[in-house]
């Protein structure tokens, strides 16, 4: 029996706490060995209140240990780069938060290095859920005629504008942080890149978009009409536009246990469970830990679907600035 893959974790932010070390735990095959900070004290703290077995002050002693194998990146966008380039430099899998770096040309030379020497996944966990293949399926079979529109949307409320969603210097913003959400989904379901866009934004004082209204626009004359922002109530849904008929997503990215798949042709309305029975991150990290061990053929890697998130928004965010 394969030995679980061993994680080390760079930082202490929230999401690491709340959607990673649970889905870590129901997963299986994987356990945290390792959290670093730049503060021993906070490392030492996180690693006791959510059971990782060793803490360390910084991240470079993290990737020279031998029995880390993958590495978790959920620090600030600015800092991606750098710290997944070492780990896949140091012979680390890789799971990087997204962004998965905050410019085009960032994320391109991290591609380079994963090309050339290892794993590296960039977070976008719904295209693994259970949820989204049933969705697929239906796209594919024709429920809904040829899909010809995407409406996407995801808010929620951020109100301390110190919060690191909030800074230029770190690479925030609400397209970076969520928008992202429904530029990859429209890529996964349109099985395309886009050719062109346009955007709207609401700039807050510390310069970052805090809400913005946006389309993409793809090969066929479909599109993608999508919100995203810190400015209201948590928001996550998708509709789905076929030529027949609509299919509604009442949460597209992290459904939960009463989440559905609605599909609406003429007068028929059947409505299916999002199959929403385990968290967000484990069918992609229950991929990772076998990819890992070479027991199933790494699927999503980054170097096949980053580049294309990279360039939609940096268009987006062209075109809302101009």
């Amino acid at each position: 029996m394969a030995t679980d893959v061993g994680w080390g974790i760079l930082g202490t932010a929230h999401i690491a706490e709340s959607s990673f070390l649970p889905a870590l735990a129901e997963a299986g095959g994987g356990r945290p060995l390792v959290v670093g900070s730049r503060r021993r004290e906070s490392a030492e703290a996180f690693a006791a209140a959510n059971g990782v077995e060793r803490a360390a002050e910084g991240y470079e002693t993290i990737l020279a240990d031998p029995a880390v194998e993958a590495v978790y990146v959920p620090l600030p966008n600015s800092a991606h780069r750098v710290w997944a380039e070492a780990a896949i430099e140091a012979g680390k899998a890789v799971l990087c938060e997204k962004p998965l770096c905050g410019t085009v040309q960032d994320t391109e030379a991290l591609l380079g290095t994963a090309r050339r020497t290892g794993l590296l996944w960039e977070a976008f966990v719904f295209p693994f859920h259970e949820q989204m293949r049933r969705v697929r399926r239906l796209v594919d079979d024709g429920a809904i005629g040829e899909l010809r529109e995407i409406q996407s949307s995801f808010h929620f409320l951020l109100e301390n504008p110190a919060n690191i969603r909030m800074s230029a210097e770190l690479q925030g913003g609400s397209l970076q942080d969520v928008g992202c959400y429904p530029i990859r989904l429209a890529r996964l379901l349109f099985g395309d890149e886009p050719d062109g866009g346009r955007a709207t934004a609401v700039f807050g004082a510390t310069g970052v978009d805090e809400e913005m209204i946006g389309e993409l626009f793809f090969p066929g004359e479909r599109w993608l009409q999508f919100s995203c922002g810190f400015r209201r109530a948590y928001d996550c849904f998708t509709r789905l536009q076929g030529t027949e008929g609509q299919i509604h997503m009442t949460n597209p990215c992290h459904p939960g246990a009463g989440d559905t798949i609605d599909v609406v042709v003429g007068d028929e309305h059947a409505v299916r469970p999002a199959a929403a029975d385990a968290h967000s991150f484990t069918a992609a990290l229950r991929h990772i830990n076998a990819a890992v061990r070479g027991m199933q053929e790494p699927q999503h890697l980054a170097v096949d679907e980053a580049l294309g998130n990279a360039k939609a928004i940096a268009l987006l965010l062209e075109s809302a600035k101009a």
